[in-house]
């Protein structure tokens, strides 16, 4: 049975535990804002003298992230909690793939994660020995079957995937993420290396972790609450971001059977 938190709030909760992993886009801003209560929840989980880090599925690194959340206003002392599936992937790479050559499915704007390997970035798939997909082109995010016929000639390849997120919503309007273009190239055959949640990976990268009392807190139950699931952390699911809709049509315990998953706490939005 999942327990709602909105008349409550987090607060009533927070003593249980040692250690926050709390979403970044889709709990504590949408793209374009940030939520007010989700930072003022930030600030109290601080005053208990509580760790948390804000454990984000975004294909570049920590520092790239951090410069967008300034500009949305976010304050230092909140951003240097930041942890990004691009930094963990950037691991990775430079420890097992630093000479190898690659092909990059993604916006211009993910070159950050690559610059100190750009002279192995290869204008074409044929000639790579790997594939780095850390979102879609901008001529191409609304098109899936375009990266169908991309790849479908070069399933032996490997891809490392540097966000698992299916979909995100930047402000009202519904964008496809990496994880997408990963699951066609899986569908057909191919192998995907992911970084981000839910896999382990990066959790244990972020911080330390060992033998803590853990909640997960974020609004998609493919990534946030699944990688919970799987690590045995309690979780909180937020019902205002992705799955908004479904949750609203079906309530939420159908909808997390749908998907497989668990949840111990709901609420609308973060808040303290």
């Amino acid at each position: 049975m999942t327990k709602n938190l909105d008349k409550e709030g987090l607060s009533s909760i927070a003593d249980n535990y040692e250690l926050f992993y709390i979403d970044l886009w889709g709990v504590v801003h949408n793209g374009i804002k940030l939520h007010e209560k989700a930072i003022l929840t930030l600030k109290e989980i601080t005053k208990k003298n509580k760790e948390y880090v804000l454990l984000t599925n975004a294909p570049r690194p920590n520092s790239t992230v951090k410069v967008f959340l300034k500009k949305l206003g976010m304050e230092k002392g909140m951003r240097d909690h930041v942890f990004t599936s691009g930094e963990a992937a950037l691991s990775y790479l430079n420890k097992n793939h630093l000479n190898d050559s690659f092909f990059h499915i993604g916006p211009p704007r993910d070159f950050d994660l690559f610059n100190d390997f750009k002279k192995n970035k290869s204008e074409e798939i044929k000639e790579s020995e790997y594939i780095l997909c850390t979102g879609l082109y901008d001529n191409y995010d609304e098109e899936l079957i375009y990266y169908k016929d991309l790849l479908e000639k070069y399933t032996d390849k490997k891809m490392i995937c540097t966000n698992p997120d299916l979909i995100v919503d930047r402000g009202k309007k519904r964008e496809f993420c990496a994880g997408s273009v990963a699951m066609i190239f899986e569908k057909m055959g191919g192998n995907v290396i992911y970084f981000g949640k839910p896999y382990p990976e990066v959790y244990n990268q972020s911080i330390n972790n060992k033998n803590k009392k853990i909640l997960s807190i974020g609004d998609n139950l493919n990534t946030d609450i699944r990688g919970a699931n799987l690590l045995n952390y309690d979780c909180l699911i937020i019902s205002n971001g992705i799955h908004k809709n479904e949750i609203k049509q079906k309530g939420i315990g159908p909808t997390a059977k749908s998907y497989e998953v668990i949840c111990n706490y709901i609420q609308s939005e973060l808040k303290w």
